[in-house]
Order: C-alpha cells, then structure tokens, then sequence
C-alpha cells in the first residue's frame, strides 16, 4: 500500500517536533573542482527531509565544538549548525574512489535519510569536500553506554530493561521496514542523552563501509557470533547474538570473554566463541527473565536463535516496557 507523501510528511514532523530549524531547502554540498565522485554529490543533494531537517549543509556553517572521538576511518566531533543553532555530530569518513563503494555510500545514505524511529539517532544530511564526506547526525550529550558503564560500573537492572528494549526496538524497525541488519552492535553504538532516550547508531555507513567487522576481522570481532567467524552469511539474527554480548557486558561492567576475565588475542577470542560454551550470567544475581532472555540472545545455532521481533515478545522486554524507570534522570546523573 503506498502512503501519501503528505503523510510522510507529517509523521516526520510529529518524530522531530523538538527541533526547530528555520532553514532553506536540502543538503547542499560544494564538489570540488577535478571531483571524482560519479555525480555521488547530487545525489546526496537530491535527498530531501522533512520540514525541520531542511539544512542548508556547508562546512563553513559547522563551527566545531570539541572532538568526540575518532575510530576505525573516521572522527567524530561536536559541531554547532550557525543558522540554526543546532548541535550536531559530525561524522568525517574518507570516502573510497572505488564506484562500487560510491553506490553503497548513497544507498546507505538514504537509508540514514529514511529512516523514523525513536530508537534511531536522526541524521541531518551530508557534503563532500575533498575525498571526505561529512555526515551530520543528532548529537546525543551523555555518550555511548560503552563510556557510561566504563566510568560508572555495571548498569542498573531497571536501566538495563530500557536498553534492552531500545536495541531490539531499534534493530526491528531496522528490518522490518528496510530490511537493514545494524552489523555492529556494540556498547559504543549504543547512545543515551540527557532526555533519557536510548538509541542505536552506526549502522549503514560506518558499519559497513570502513573496513567493516562485517567484511572484516578488524576491530569488534569481540561480538561477532559464530556463524559469521565461520563464514557464514550474516543474518538479522546475528545481530541478536551481539545484543546478548553487549547486554551480558553492561550487567557484568565487563566483557564476558572468557568468563575468568583473561585477555585473550584476537585469533583465541574468535576460536573460544566458536568452540566454547556461550557465556552466561551467574545463577541468583540477577533476574530469571534476565537471564533467560540473554540466553535465548546467546544460543549458538543461528536456526534457533530468536529475532528481535521474537525477543520483543519475551516476558522480559515486555516488563520492561511496562516497567516505571526514571531513565531521564538516571542519564542526567552520569552527565555530571
């Protein structure tokens, strides 16, 4: 059934009513002169928002902040919109001269520019200068739970079930209505801001295009199952198995490989997750729908492991859902 533009429209106004941008049309994007980039710029100009997204992006406009970080290809800082005032995250990534690259960096763009969820990090648009391209996207101040948990220890149960269905949430409607698979879940991609929304990033373009874990053994082999060690083709239920990893660390405060806390090499890493018993958590610290729901993450055979839309269902997530938890102000005490 095809949904009238207007309604597209208006939905998209409803998810961004907070943001309130005064600015002209579309992504603008300034190639420079001799550009390779296969007509990838007018394209990224063809993609249009909502009526709050419509940002007029020039980096002369971005005013940085402070660096966020840089990873694997990329940096990311805290930049300020002049026009609008409004606060963002740039994302820097190197873009590849090979066509084939170019076409997913568009693909995955759109889909970026598509996708309505809460659950989601909102992307703002993107130029190209030089062999880079900028991706702004909504600036989450308290930071990944990878940081959080790091500085303030394990997470705290009632905050865990909020995570946990924010993730599924999100890796659904991900599927459901793109058939996207994140690839990369991890703590790090894991966002919460001082409102107390929980949302997933990095799928997409960073996931996929920077030497990926899903092309790739570089970087966050820690959560890959192990199906996908062994080759096989990536499904959306493995992306499940990195849920179970990253909802065992944030309980624990620690990576859950191997169970006595040893460090391990890459290469033994990924031989003890193939080989090995999954990890579990211990018996009687905490909840038995806790416990039962990171176990159903964690079963080996992909062909029985449930999908996020299965989980959703499970007595956990939907306690969770149900449950009173004050996540804003827990987010706004770790700020501090």
């Amino acid at each position: 059934m095809m949904i009238p533009q207007s309604a597209n429209r208006s939905i998209r106004k409803k998810r961004n009513i907070n943001l309130i941008l005064n600015s002209s049309p579309i992504i603008q994007q300034q190639p420079p002169k001799n550009s390779t980039d296969d007509g990838l710029s007018q394209r990224l100009t063809d993609l249009e928002f909502g009526l709050e997204f419509r940002l007029d992006l020039k980096s002369e406009d971005l005013i940085p902040l402070k660096e966020l970080g840089a990873g694997n290809g990329g940096t990311v800082s805290q930049v300020m919109h002049v026009t609008t005032k409004t606060v963002m995250a740039k994302k820097i990534i190197h873009i590849d001269v090979n066509p084939n690259v170019r076409k997913q960096i568009h693909r995955e763009l759109q889909i970026l520019h598509d996708c309505n969820s809460r659950y989601i990090v909102s992307f703002y648009g993107a130029f190209i200068t030089d062999s880079d391209i900028s991706m702004c996207m909504e600036f989450m101040d308290v930071g990944s739970l990878d940081g959080i948990y790091k500085k303030n220890g394990p997470v705290p149960l009632g905050i865990l079930g909020k995570i946990t269905l924010a993730v599924l949430e999100g890796l659904n409607y991900l599927y459901e209505s793109h058939r996207i698979i994140h690839r990369d879940v991890k703590p790090s991609n894991i966002l919460v801001n001082s409102k107390g929304q929980i949302k997933i990033c990095d799928f997409g373009v960073s996931g996929q295009l920077i030497n990926s874990i899903a092309d790739t053994f570089v970087g966050t082999s820690n959560y890959m199952s192990p199906e996908r060690i062994q080759g096989a083709s990536y499904s959306v239920r493995s992306d499940v198995w990195s849920v179970g990893i990253t909802l065992m660390e944030l309980a624990l405060g620690r990576f859950p490989f191997p169970p006595d806390g040893s460090q391990l090499t890459v290469l033994e890493l990924l031989q003890h997750i193939v080989n090995e018993p999954a990890p579990t958590l211990p018996a009687g610290e905490f909840p038995e729908d806790f416990r039962d729901l990171v176990g159903k993450c964690l079963i080996k055979d992909v062909n029985t492991r449930p999908s996020p839309n299965e989980l959703l269902k499970h007595p956990y997530v939907k306690a969770s859902a149900e449950a009173q938890v004050d996540v804003e102000a827990w987010a706004k005490c770790i700020k501090r």
